[in-house]
């Protein structure tokens, strides 16, 4: 008898066409989900006659409580070689082999360009205002030539929007907790200061942190207010590391000129959330990761880390 095999969060429904599942056919049949399950009690109803489930980065939490509603899983393919909202120690206690996949750090850098040049540019608002018969140039770009781009973290990231920065001719600053300037000098940008300095100084900044007990949180209202009324606030990282509550009173009031933001507290965003309506921000469904390179990246080896299950030979095992 095959395996079943559930593809989570197939939104655009190309799962099964970036990748060749044909490989894994004879023994597996593999069913993708087009739209969100939400809550445990449906997950555990959804893929409770699944074998094998296939979830896209940290979208879905599978908590030991819900691992233990599953027997039948055998099998947890999550893309990205890192992942926080799966419970290890329950999954190795109930039997289910977790694998992860190559992710490249290339499509949220693309994006964070994306989010940053919209915002300098007015583009959405011109481009709309074009399409429907609205007037003609109501926006004064910002500019980049010049101005200083502030990132918070200078990893694999953060490093390469500071090399399109000082591609730009923008003055590029970086700062994290644990930033040298031996790092900063030899990506060619400059250490800044402090948290605050940063913030104070920058036009534009860009977040591009891991979430972790020290960042969440770290853009709090007393941060928000440092940056100028004319800064622009970029987040393709994670939502929790600007509190939420405060970043849109900031939009709201105009203490910054506009916010860039791919994450959110709350993935899909409620039909009813704050942020679908609120000024100032050019928002994204959390797209970051979302290019078909990636995607035949993640399927791909998707398909490959079911052949080795198979053969019994597991790879791209995540580590606790």
């Amino acid at each position: 008898m095959r395996l079943r095999c559930a593809v989570l969060d197939d939104f655009q429904k190309v799962a099964t066409e970036v990748a060749d599942w044909s490989l894994v056919a004879d023994d597996v049949e593999v069913v993708a989900f087009d739209r969100h399950i939400e809550g445990e009690d449906a997950l555990a109803a959804a893929l409770a006659g699944f074998d094998i489930v296939v979830t896209l980065r940290e979208r879905v939490p599978f908590p030991g409580s819900l691992i233990a509603r599953l027997p039948r899983l055998k099998l947890l393919v999550a893309s990205g070689m890192r992942n926080s909202v799966i419970d290890h120690a329950a999954a190795e206690a109930h039997g289910v082999t977790v694998c992860g996949t190559a992710s490249s750090s290339t499509p949220p850098v693309e994006l964070t360009w994306a989010l940053l040049l919209g915002l300098a540019r007015g583009i959405v608002e011109e481009s709309s205002a074009l399409r429907s018969g609205g007037p003609w140039q109501s926006t004064v770009g910002a500019d980049l030539h010049g101005r200083r781009l502030g990132l918070l973290g200078l990893g694999k990231i953060g490093s390469r929007v500071a090399q399109v920065g000082l591609a730009f001719g923008m003055h590029v600053s970086a700062w994290s907790q644990n930033l040298t300037r031996e790092r900063t000098d030899e990506i060619g940008v400059e250490l800044a200061p402090s948290k605050e300095d940063l913030l104070a100084s920058s036009d534009f900044v860009s977040v591009h942190l891991a979430l972790s007990d020290r960042t969440r949180g770290l853009l709090g209202p007393a941060e928000l207010a440092l940056l100028k009324p004319t800064a622009y606030l970029v987040n393709t990282s994670r939502a929790a590391i600007v509190d939420q509550e405060a970043l849109l009173a900031a939009l709201h009031e105009g203490g910054i000129a506009g916010a860039g933001v791919d994450v959110f507290d709350i993935e899909p965003l409620p039909a009813d959330h704050p942020m679908r309506t609120a000024p100032r921000l050019l928002a994204t469904p959390h797209l970051g990761y979302v290019s078909r390179a990636n995607y035949a990246t993640y399927y791909g080896q998707a398909v490959e880390n079911i052949q080795a299950y198979l053969a019994g030979s597991p790879i791209r095992l995540l580590a606790h």
